[in-house]
């Protein structure tokens, strides 16, 4: 067998066990998130409208767009353009917060627009997927083969991301005080059980990871690249400010692959090339985020 072909046909399989272990820590995972949400997580919507909504635009339209460039440019295997295009609908990723805030960039700018992607991810991520993958024929072909359900698909994961983030809003709002209690070891709880079943996963699937891995990283790399780049022009067009700018770079940039790995496991199959497109970017967009901060300390024009 080929290793084109090999990437294609490889799928994970962890067990009904797992994988529900995986929809409850999603689920954890989102509760928590929705408990450090507030108003003023949203304050730029009202005190610096243009910005914000110039990352809502290069995060939701402009990013899915280029992949979708990307994959009729590279062709890469069905399963691996579906990762790509599955990792560019996920909401940013909370490390963008941090690596903004260490590159001198508006940190309230990051924060308020990962909040938003967080909270919409439930109801934008699992329709954005759908949207874009019909966009591109192969992997519009390959959600046939692996007979992918739409409808149950959507309500599936609106379900295991949408309620987790109402209850937390909710808890947030009336119960405060057990908000601030259980926020920080509900986070580690779900983060170490999710962990835990991945890395389990990885273990499991280690050499077939590694024999179709390698080939795939000069992709991810570019495709992070682009993303970063991508988020820093449209900050420029849009003549933001250099604060502004560099925290669109990293909210394009980063994204969620945590939540897209879980996605693939317990919703579509478990599709190898896709899997390790998205642990790969999981991986490389800290480094590659961790580059870009020195870039900016160095360079305060970019």
């Amino acid at each position: 067998m080929s290793s084109a072909q090999q990437i294609n046909d490889f799928t994970i399989e962890l067990g009904q066990g797992s994988e529900l272990g995986l929809a409850v820590a999603l689920a954890a995972m989102m509760f928590s998130v929705a408990l450090n949400l507030s108003p003023s997580s949203f304050s730029f919507l009202r005190t610096n409208p243009r910005s914000f909504l110039v990352g809502l635009f290069a995060q939701l339209i402009a990013l899915p767009c280029l992949t979708l460039i990307l994959c009729y440019v590279i062709a890469p295997m069905p399963s691996v353009a579906l990762g790509m295009i599955l990792i560019a609908c996920c909401p940013g990723g909370n490390v963008s917060n941090m690596l903004v805030l260490l590159a001198r960039g508006n940190a309230a700018l990051s924060v308020s627009l990962t909040a938003f992607s967080s909270v919409s991810a439930a109801f934008i991520t699992p329709i954005a997927i759908i949207f874009w993958s019909g966009y591109y024929p192969p992997t519009a072909k390959l959600l046939t083969t692996i007979e992918f359900d739409k409808f149950t698909f959507l309500i599936q994961t609106a379900t295991v991301l949408g309620l987790p983030l109402l209850f937390g809003i909710l808890c947030n709002v009336h119960l405060p005080r057990i908000a601030q209690l259980i926020r920080k070891p509900l986070v580690t709880l779900s983060s170490g059980l999710l962990l835990l079943i991945v890395i389990g996963g990885a273990v499991q699937y280690w050499h077939a990871f590694l024999s179709i891995g390698t080939g795939l990283l000069i992709i991810v790399a570019f495709h992070n690249s682009a993303a970063f780049l991508l988020g820093n022009t449209i900050a420029r067009v849009a003549r933001v400010g250099s604060a502004d700018r560099r925290a669109l770079s990293f909210e394009v940039g980063i994204q969620n692959a945590g939540l897209g790995i879980v996605i693939l496991l317990t919703q579509l199959g478990g599709l190898g090339g896709a899997l390790v497109v998205a642990g790969l970017w999981g991986t490389w967009h800290i480094i590659a985020g961790l580059v870009l901060v020195a870039l900016f300390r160095l360079n305060p024009k970019l």
